[in-house]
């Protein structure tokens, strides 16, 4: 608002018309304008204030807040560094496969091929000795009827089958023995192997559980190293602000705040003037 301004609005007053709601909104406004420009002037400006008495405890205060600024951005990208290191640890630990734990693994997979061709063996001779068992008991049968018909050299002939067929039975027997034996002992050796990788993929669980404890630390560092960022930011914008404000109200009657001003002298102008017009309105407002 302008000196202009205010005498029509005084006068606009005189005559009843009171618009206190709206000259408290512009002084809000404009209130919060000059807080920014204060805070903008004393970040452009504080490091030239050392001089200036008045601002020793901000200007100090902010050497001090600075110095711990730097030292927890310093230990935040050393935690944001152990955090990565730490996912990119995790994710190998999970991801890859150890040279023990690939050789057992392809042992594995041959052993469990070698039993599945044993056990179609199996199942072959097992489908052979059916077939046997149940020609030879048709050959009983028939022998049984010979005997009763009393035909000698037929009963020889079929007594010599059913033998060849007995001894191809045992035979088959053997080997089906032979072959169940080979596939015990195979089992025995893919669950040795089975524990053997619950052993190392246990080892990968537990050296990974020490990445995710890194990681959760890590995690929690930030956390409280940002919180102490934002404390820090809050501060430095507070004393920003009281050295703004001091500078822009005594640059035109104090050498060394007009000294730390030099190059900002537009910009205080302007924050005179909101001062002035903040006044204003809350004079217009009955404040």
């Amino acid at each position: 608002m302008t000196t202009t301004r205010y005498i029509f609005a005084r006068i606009v007053q005189a005559f009843g018309v009171n618009r206190r709601q709206r000259r408290m909104a512009e002084a809000a406004s404009e209130m919060h304008l000059l807080r920014e420009a204060e805070q903008v002037l004393g970040q452009s400006v504080w490091e030239r204030v050392e001089e200036v008495e008045e601002l020793g405890v901000e200007y100090w205060n902010l050497r001090k807040l600075i110095k711990e600024r730097d030292e927890i951005r310093a230990r935040l990208e050393e935690c944001e560094s152990i955090l990565a290191e730490a996912h990119e640890q995790r994710s190998n630990l999970l991801g890859a496969k150890s040279e023990p734990q690939q050789e057992l693994e392809d042992h594995r997979s041959e052993l469990l091929g070698n039993l599945e061709k044993l056990a179609k063996e199996r199942d072959q001779i097992i489908q052979q000795a059916r077939e046997i068992r149940r020609i030879y008991d048709g050959l009983k049968m028939k022998l049984d009827v010979l005997q009763r018909e009393g035909t000698t050299e037929a009963i020889e002939k079929t007594r010599g089958r059913m033998l060849d067929l007995k001894t191809r039975f045992t035979s088959l027997k053997e080997d089906r023995d032979r072959i169940a034996a080979k596939i015990a002992e195979g089992d025995a050796e893919v669950d040795k192997i089975d524990t053997e990788l619950a052993e190392e993929r246990q080892k990968h669980r537990a050296e990974a559980s020490v990445a995710f404890q890194q990681i959760g630390q890590a995690n929690r560092d930030i956390s409280a190293h940002k919180a102490q960022l934002g404390l820090i930011d809050t501060q430095m914008r507070q004393l920003f602000s009281e050295i703004g404000r001091h500078v822009s109200r005594n640059a035109y009657v104090n050498e060394q705040c007009r000294s730390a001003a030099k190059g900002h002298i537009p910009m205080i102008d302007v924050m005179r003037a909101l001062r002035r017009s903040v006044a204003m309105n809350h004079r217009l407002a009955g404040m």
